[in-house]
């Protein structure tokens, strides 16, 4: 160290002092909620529970299932009712009737209609028969109340085929009309001619306009195309003052 007059001075030592420890606001309210829900099993060392008592250890078959007693088969299974006594069943006696069994049977045996034999058909020399009725000679369905009328999905088929078809030509008819022929009045004829014969004169003049000598190509194109357009409209104008009567197509 170095000498210096200011070390012949004594020195005050200052302590350090600590400031105080942080303590939250919360924490008497986080330990009464820990307490009030802390659950056993989860402290230190095993919870305070009985012990088992050893005259209580695991027996043989205890753990098995225990079944119902099992039922006789004869009171489960229920017989059918029959028309018949059984034989345990003991007949009313002491009961007598004074109906002449044979006199009234015999009454029922003439008053009786004949059985009708069921019809039969042969076929072979040897007689072998079979039943008519269900060999298909019979015209048993003929008779029905429904033969011969038409089933009701056939008519509704054959109903919305006609509506179809009925829509069908009201379509081409209105079609048809819309395509059908007018007849021009004289005034439109008139005003249709006029406006052919200007048109024709408007060509014409600038027909007239073309230089004398044609020596290019444009000029040449130009003259063949206005002669086509004058000839057309002379035709037009010949054809509408040659008919009186004109009809045009609406498209």
């Amino acid at each position: 160290a170095e000498e210096s007059i200011y070390n012949l001075l004594p020195r005050l030592e200052e302590k350090h002092v600590k400031p105080p420890r942080y303590v939250s606001m919360f924490r008497p309210l986080v330990k009464c909620e820990a307490e009030k829900n802390k659950a056993q099993c989860k402290t230190m060392g095993p919870p305070k529970v009985a012990m088992p008592s050893p005259k209580d250890f695991l027996r043989k078959h205890s753990k098995e299932p225990i079944l119902p007693p099992r039922k006789n088969e004869k009171d489960s299974v229920k017989l059918p009712a029959l028309s018949v006594p059984r034989r345990t069943d003991h007949p009313v006696m002491g009961i007598q009737s004074k109906k002449n069994f044979i006199n009234t049977n015999a009454v029922a045996a003439i008053k009786a209609l004949p059985k009708k034999p069921q019809p039969i058909c042969v076929d072979r020399r040897q007689g072998d028969k079979y039943l008519l009725e269900t060999s298909g000679l019979v015209p048993k369905y003929i008779k029905k109340k429904d033969y011969g009328v038409t089933p009701k999905y056939v008519t509704k088929r054959n109903e919305e085929v006609k509506r179809a078809q009925e829509k069908y030509e009201a379509s081409i008819l209105e079609d048809l009309k819309k395509r059908a022929m007018k007849r021009l009045s004289d005034e439109e004829r008139m005003n249709l001619l006029q406006g052919l014969k200007k048109n024709w004169e408007q060509v014409h003049c600038e027909f007239q306009r073309l230089p004398i000598e044609i020596d290019t190509m444009y000029r040449k194109l130009k003259k063949e195309k206005l002669e086509a357009q004058m000839k057309q409209l002379e035709h037009d104008i010949e054809l509408i003052e040659k008919h009186k009567v004109i009809y045009i197509a609406d498209e």
